[in-house]
C-alpha cells in the first residue's frame, strides 16, 4: 500500500514545485520590471502598509546621515568575510522625516566607527537605492537587542522605533565593480548591493526531482 502512494506523492509534490515555479517566475518578472523604470523621488511620508506593492522600486531621498544612531547587523558575509551591514537613518532635507538606509556591508575589523571615518560623511547626501522589504529571522536567528544595539536581522519597526525613524527601509545600490569594492572595504566605507532581483528560484530543478 505505502509503495503504491510513491508515484501518487511525486505527481502531487510535482504539480505544487510547476505552481511554485510560475508563482516565482511572475513575481521575478514584475520585480525586473520595476528595476527598469527611473528612479522616484521618496514622498515625505510613506505608507508603511503599501510597500509591498513598491518592493524593489528605484528611488532616491536627500538629506544627511545620523551617525550617531548606526546601527550594525550581524554577522554577514561577503565573499567569504566575516562583518555587518551598515544600517543609518536618513534625516531628510526639507520635511520632518527619517528613513533608515542599508548602506552595505563592511568588514568586521572596522567595526568602530573611530576606524572607517571616510565612511562616515557630513553634509548633505543624496541617496539611492531600492525600497524594500527585507528578510525575516528564521529559527536559527537570534533575538535583537536593540537595549544594546546588537542587531541580528532587519526588525524594520524596531529599529525605526529606537531611531525616531518612519518605518521605510531603503537598500543603498551601487554599480558592480571589484576594484572599488576593494577600496571601499579596506577604507570602510560600505559597499552597497547590486540594483539586481536576488530571490532564489530552484523550483525548476525541483519538479525534475519529483
Amino acid at each position: 500500500m505505502s509503495l503504491a502512494l510513491i508515484p501518487l506523492t511525486a505527481f502531487l509534490l510535482g504539480t505544487w514545485q510547476v505552481q511554485r515555479l510560475g508563482w516565482k517566475t511572475e513575481l521575478i518578472a514584475k520585480f525586473e520590471d520595476r528595476l527598469v523604470k527611473p528612479p522616484l523621488p521618496l514622498p515625505p511620508q510613506v505608507d508603511s502598509s503599501a510597500i509591498a506593492d513598491f518592493d524593489y522600486r528605484r528611488v532616491y531621498a536627500t538629506g544627511h546621515l545620523r551617525h550617531d544612531q548606526e546601527m550594525l547587523i550581524g554577522p554577514r558575509i561577503h565573499d567569504g568575510n566575516d562583518g555587518y551591514l551598515v544600517i543609518t537613518p536618513l534625516e531628510r532635507t526639507g520635511n520632518d522625516s527619517t528613513v533608515l538606509v542599508n548602506r552595505g556591508w563592511i568588514p568586521r575589523k572596522l567595526k568602530r566607527q573611530a576606524d572607517r571615518m571616510e565612511g562616515l560623511p557630513t553634509g548633505e547626501v543624496t541617496i539611492q537605492g531600492l525600497l524594500r522589504k527585507p528578510w525575516k529571522k528564521n529559527m536559527f536567528t537570534p533575538n535583537n537587542k536593540p537595549e544594546i544595539k546588537e542587531f541580528y536581522f532587519p526588525d524594520v519597526e524596531q529599529m525605526a522605533k529606537l531611531t525616531g525613524s518612519q518605518p521605510v527601509w531603503i537598500e543603498e545600490t551601487m554599480l558592480p565593480d571589484l576594484l572599488r569594492s576593494y577600496d571601499r572595504e579596506a577604507k570602510g566605507i560600505p559597499i552597497g548591493r547590486a540594483a539586481e532581483v536576488n530571490l532564489r528560484n530552484n523550483h525548476g530543478q525541483y519538479i525534475f526531482t519529483w
